[in-house]
């Protein structure tokens, strides 16, 4: 099983992700400590790519990252056999990203304008690229309850 897991900063992509591996015994990939430099630089779109086949090449994991302007979804998205976006209200992932307190202005222009701007390319993307893989699109904590108890 290769689990996809998208979303909005601060939606809780990684905490679903965590829960995601220890309910299936899967391996869980973090994109970020994959994408960013210590000095927080983003990768060329080529060698983010070339980056992700290696870390999509096992046959089981639960991977999770939305990395926005500067992500290439397709590399996960071909293998994918499901998709879990989480589409959490402006207001929820706002504050949870206040309480983190380490975010940049841009990391606050893609919070605020995601469901205008970032959400309809990755539904695109899933659409095109992983329309054999299930999709779950999760809008709150209790839809994300909800999807594990089914889950697991």
């Amino acid at each position: 099983m290769r689990i996809v897991v998208l979303g909005r900063g601060a939606a809780g992509k990684s905490t679903l992700a965590a829960r995601l591996g220890a309910l299936s015994g899967l391996p869980v990939i973090e994109l970020d400590a994959h994408f960013w430099s210590p000095s927080l630089r983003p990768l060329p779109p080529e060698r983010w790519a070339r980056v992700q086949a290696d870390l999509v090449a096992g046959a089981a994991w639960v991977i999770d990252g939305d990395l926005g302007p500067y992500d290439v979804l397709d590399v996960r998205l071909r293998v994918a056999d499901l998709v879990v976006v989480l589409d959490f209200p402006l207001w929820r992932c706002a504050w949870r990203a206040l309480r983190r307190s380490r975010e940049n202005v841009a990391f606050w222009r893609w919070l605020v304008g995601y469901r205008r701007h970032s959400l309809p390319v990755v539904l695109a993307a899933v659409d095109r690229y992983a329309g054999q893989a299930d999709l779950h699109i999760l809008r709150s904590p209790h839809a994300v309850e909800e999807f594990l108890a089914s889950y697991g």
